[in-house]
C-alpha cells in the first residue's frame, strides 16, 4: 500500500512553529546495519508527539540520539533550541529521560532517590528537600517515602522514575515506553500525569508499543518503519490514510430508504437492514456535505454511524502487517 507522509504542524502564516525538537536527516548505523534512515522530525513546544514502530524499528535509538545518550552518524538536530553536535551539555539541561526500564535504585528509600537525584543536579540541602516533597506530594507517593523502593508496584516505581527525572525542571521530556508492564489503572494514571506536564507547557517525546496511548495523548504521531518515517499526522489524519472508511445510514421509513438507495451513489445496500453504507473518510467536510444533501432532498435517516479505520490498521498497513482489525464505529 503506497501511503503518504503528512505535513508537519505550522502557524496559521505558514511558518513552522517553534520546535522543541527538530532533526534533518537524522541517520545511525551500527555496522552494516542502518537503524535511522534520515528521518525528519519538527516537534512543537508544549505538545505531546508520539514515535510508533515495531519492535527493533529504531524507536529507542532515536531517543538517545536526540538525548545526548549516543552520536548521530549524520543530521542537523536541535534540541530546546541548541544544537546537538556543537552543544549537547546545553541541551541536558533543558531535557529528562525516563526509559523503558527503571533507574530507580530499590536498595534506598523513595525519598532518598529523590534527594540523590536532588544532589546530582547541584541543588542545595534545603531546595532539594523542598523539591522533593513537592514531587512526592504530586505523584501521589508521600505515603511510600520512607519506604525502599524495591517494595513499590510497578505503577509506584514509574511514577517514582518519572518524578525523579523532573527533579531537574526539564522542559522537554522523552518518554521511551514509560507504561510498558504497567496495568490498566496505573497506566492510566501515567496518562494523567503527561497531560498535566503538558498543560505546564512541557514537551513530551513518547515512544509507546500501545496505539491506544498514542491516539489518547499525541498531538502528532510519526510511525518509523525500516529506519524511516512512513507517515506522520494528526492521529485522525493518520486514519484517514487507510481505505475501508464509510458512513452507514439506517431507515425505518421504507421509502426514505429507498429515495435515497436511488439518489445517492456508490452505495452499498442492505435491504433487510434498510441500510445504506457510503464510502466516506469520515472527516467533518464529508459529512457536512452528506447532511445537507438529506436536508435538501427531504430525506430523514434514523440513524448515522462513522466507521473509521483506528491506528491499528495504520500501524499495520505501514509495517507490512497482514492482520488488520475490524475498524472501530463512531455513532454520530
Amino acid at each position: 500500500m503506497s501511503l503518504f507522509v503528512m505535513p508537519t504542524s505550522s502557524q496559521s502564516d505558514g511558518h513552522p512553529s517553534p520546535a522543541a525538537v527538530s532533526a534533518v536527516g537524522l541517520r545511525k548505523s551500527y555496522g552494516d546495519k542502518t537503524v535511522l534512515d534520515g528521518i525528519d522530525l519538527h516537534i512543537p513546544a508544549g505538545s505531546v508527539f508520539a514515535l510508533l514502530g515495531p519492535n527493533g524499528a529504531g524507536k529507542t535509538t532515536a531517543v538517545k540520539t536526540l538525548s545526548t545518550l549516543i552520536t548521530a552518524d549524520a543530521g542537523d538536530l536541535h534540541v530546546g533550541g541548541h544544537d546537538l553536535a556543537a552543544d549537547p551539555q546545553a541541551v541536558r539541561a533543558e531535557i529528562g529521560v525516563t526509559g523503558q526500564f527503571s533507574a530507580v535504585d530499590g536498595l534506598i528509600t523513595g525519598e532518598e532517590n529523590m534527594l540523590l537525584m536532588a544532589d546530582l543536579h547541584h541543588l542545595s540541602k534545603r531546595e532539594g528537600r523542598r523539591i522533593t516533597a513537592e514531587l512526592l506530594e504530586r505523584f501521589d507517593l508521600v505515603e511510600a517515602a520512607k519506604k525502599p523502593a524495591s517494595t513499590y508496584s510497578g505503577g509506584m516505581k514509574r511514577r517514582l522514575d518519572l518524578a525523579m527525572t523532573l527533579v531537574g525542571n526539564p522542559r522537554i521530556i522523552f518518554l521511551d515506553e514509560p507504561t510498558t508492564g504497567l496495568d490498566p489503572r496505573s497506566r492510566h494514571n501515567m496518562w494523567q500525569i503527561i497531560r498535566a506536564l503538558v498543560c505546564d507547557g512541557v514537551t513530551v517525546f513518547l515512544t509507546t508499543q500501545y496505539l491506544d496511548e498514542a491516539d489518547e495523548l499525541a498531538d502528532r504521531i510519526a510511525v518509523l518503519n525500516d529506519g524511516k518515517i512512513a507517515a506522520e499526522g494528526s492521529a485522525d489524519e493518520l486514519k484517514r490514510l487507510i481505505p475501508g472508511g464509510h458512513v452507514r445510514l439506517r431507515f425505518t421509513d421504507p421509502a426514505a430508504y429507498q429515495s435515497a438507495a436511488v439518489a445517492l451513489r456508490d452505495v452499498t445496500r442492505d435491504d433487510e437492514a434498510l441500510a445504506l453504507q457510503i464510502p466516506s473518510d469520515g472527516s467533518q467536510r464529508e459529512l457536512r456535505s452528506l447532511l445537507d444533501w438529506l436536508d435538501s432532498a427531504g430525506i430523514e435517516a434514523d440513524e448515522l454511524t462513522v466507521h473509521t479505520p483506528d491506528l491499528d490498521d495504520v500501524f499495520f498497513a505501514l509495517t507490512g502487517s497482514t492482520h488488520v482489525n475490524q475498524p472501530k464505529e463512531t455513532v454520530r
